[in-house]
């Protein structure tokens, strides 16, 4: 088993989502193991149907567990989204038992619509995300994380074995996610969706464009993204502004939350990926995003991601807004020989780096030699994180 970073309370109530087969019970599992804490699945269809019928019984099943147990420290109700009525008689218990509760899903978008206050603050949040390249420490193989990205369960199968998996991770998605929780009523154009999206990630959106391609309106395609947001399927990285109001109105752009999910849902599992190829650098691209993405979620909360691109295509791959920091601007590049880059194509982020004020600004690469170039640090892409003050080296 892989020793995660996330660190959840163990003073308070506290909900975990995050996407199917992240680990989330493994990880409650090891720290909150059962028998010394009372666990309520609702994927067991005996209990959910129970409590679906009578959200109250949830108060019984406690109290059962009290006469074994003298102290229950915590309730873990796993994959609450699936009865959000629990929420209310878990509220009242914390109120009035100061009783605590560990609240698992995969998804918040029912629970925000059904119970829009989330405890009113009495429970914080923690995500969990696939595998980041520290957790899996030796086990880590850039290559392979680029082809089948890192939920848990893919490093217990061979190379064929994981295409099966992750083919067989995106039907599940669909089928209970999304057609069990009824978040879309015409099923069809929203799973061509899925594959269209899958085919833009990492680029900036055109929603119309989009929905042309679907046969679907604006508004239905908005509507798609949100839902892939709230299962936690995938994020927008911004565009950059110093302005709020300007950010507001820039397209974004979307990235799907693992790397192998993303292959099989664009069809692609099968194709390799080949160092000095475009599609090698899209998805070394897209690796470093997500991981900055998952450890500053883990670390650094209030720390935010953008990109930014200026009308002429000058382009800077991520930008951090590091709160009582500089800004740092990153550019990403796949190479593992940075001298080998074309200088011209460099010009455009060099020049768009120079103009922007109280900035630290990196080129990071799989070449391993370090040095400084004017105002550009050259650096492995390892060592970025550390570099950038989001982990201890």
């Amino acid at each position: 088993m892989f020793k995660r970073i996330i660190k959840v309370s163990k003073n308070n109530s506290f909900f975990l989502f995050g996407p199917r087969s992240t680990g989330k019970t493994t990880l409650l599992s090891s720290e909150f193991p059962e028998g010394e804490y009372l666990w309520i699945n609702l994927l067991n269809t005996q209990t959910e149907s129970l409590l679906r019928r009578n959200p109250e019984a949830l108060v019984e099943l406690i109290d059962a567990a009290y006469i074994k147990n003298k102290s229950i420290p915590f309730v873990v109700i796993d994959e609450i989204q699936k009865n959000p009525a629990l929420l209310d008689v878990v509220h009242r218990l914390i109120v009035e038992r100061q009783q605590k509760f560990i609240l698992t899903g995969s998804s918040a978008r029912k629970l925000h619509r059904s119970a829009s206050n989330l405890l009113a603050g009495r429970a914080f949040r923690f995500n969990c995300f696939p595998l980041t390249h520290i957790e899996l420490n030796k086990d880590f193989v850039l290559n392979e994380v680029l082809m089948y990205g890192s939920l848990p369960q893919i490093f217990s199968f061979n190379h064929q074995d994981r295409q099966h998996f992750l083919r067989a991770y995106v039907d599940t998605y669909f089928r209970e996610e999304v057609v069990a929780e009824q978040l879309v009523r015409n099923l069809i154009p929203f799973k061509n969706f899925l594959e269209v999206a899958s085919q833009a990630n990492g680029q900036i959106l055109n929603l119309n464009n989009i929905a042309k391609n679907i046969e679907v309106d604006h508004s239905s395609v908005q509507n798609y993204f949100s839902i892939l947001e709230d299962t936690m399927v995938g994020f927008f990285l911004p565009p950059f502004s110093q302005s709020v109001r300007k950010r507001q109105r820039g397209k974004a752009k979307f990235y799907y939350f693992d790397l192998g999910v993303q292959r099989a849902l664009s069809g692609r599992l099968e194709i390799p990926l080949v160092a000095g190829q475009q599609d090698f650098g899209w998805a070394f691209e897209h690796f470093i995003i997500a991981e900055f993405y998952r450890l500053i979620n883990y670390f650094k909360p209030d720390w935010k991601l953008f990109y930014l691109r200026t009308s002429d295509d000058a382009e800077i791959d991520l930008v951090i807004e590091r709160p009582g920091q500089k800004l740092a601007l990153i550019e990403i590049k796949s190479t593992d020989r940075v001298q080998n880059l074309n200088q011209q194509k460099l010009i455009g982020f060099k020049k768009l780096s120079e103009q922007i004020s109280n900035a630290e600004t990196f080129l990071i690469s799989q070449d391993h030699h370090h040095r400084i170039e004017k105002h550009i640090e050259y650096l492995h892409w390892k060592e970025i994180f550390s570099r950038v003050g989001l982990i201890k080296h």
